[in-house]
């Protein structure tokens, strides 16, 4: 059988009664391994470097305070222990609370909540580079306060030397790592109620 990380993640082997449910879904399984690989086994690293996709994997699923933070942090320490040590550093002062952020006027103002405005500070930006600490500002932004996505937030991106495929991967990546973190979570339910 194929490594597939998210059985790897919630911890299913093959003949289990959880793995007879994700092979009725075979299409389902094979894409979110597909993106997996797609985003971390690339071939073209030249608008996002192996380091800055783990480092901004690792940062996601940290935030997003998940189980998986574990796999994710033995892949960064693989790539780059520095960078995994000044991320931890940083990271008590960027874990909060969430969804934050501001609706245009409009019905769903009531939703909208003020919360915590995160930017990588000096000693961060020293440790990983001003690239990739613009990069974890707008992973921690896309985590917590995604309605507050704007054109100003792309900008910065593009000023610290991201290009737009670039920033279309560091977007990609939050996505799925999302999407995977929810999935994860639903299969550990399930996985607990089949015991």
């Amino acid at each position: 059988m194929t490594t597939d990380v998210i059985d790897q993640l919630v911890g299913v082997h093959e003949g289990d009664s959880l793995d007879a449910i994700r092979v009725q879904r075979p299409d389902a399984k094979k894409n979110a391994q597909a993106s997996f690989d797609a985003l971390f086994h690339s071939d073209d690293l030249t608008n996002a470097s192996q380091l800055e996709r783990l480092a901004i994997a690792y940062w996601t699923v940290a935030l997003s305070q998940s189980p998986t933070v574990t796999f994710y942090r033995d892949l960064l320490a693989a790539e780059n222990k520095p960078a995994l040590d000044a991320l931890d550093a940083a990271l008590p002062k960027a874990v909060t609370t969430g969804p934050y952020g501001e609706y245009p006027d409009g019905p769903l103002t009531i939703e909208n909540a003020a919360g915590l405005h995160w930017q990588s500070d000096a000693a961060l930006s020293a440790a990983v580079g001003s690239r990739l600490a613009a990069a974890l500002s707008h992973t921690h932004l896309l985590v917590y306060r995604p309605r507050d996505s704007s054109a100003e937030a792309l900008q910065a991106l593009l000023d610290a030397g991201w290009s737009t495929t670039g920033i279309v991967t560091l977007s990609q990546l939050v996505a799925f790592l999302n999407f995977q973190l929810r999935v994860v979570a639903g299969l550990t339910v399930l996985k607990g109620e089949l015991a």
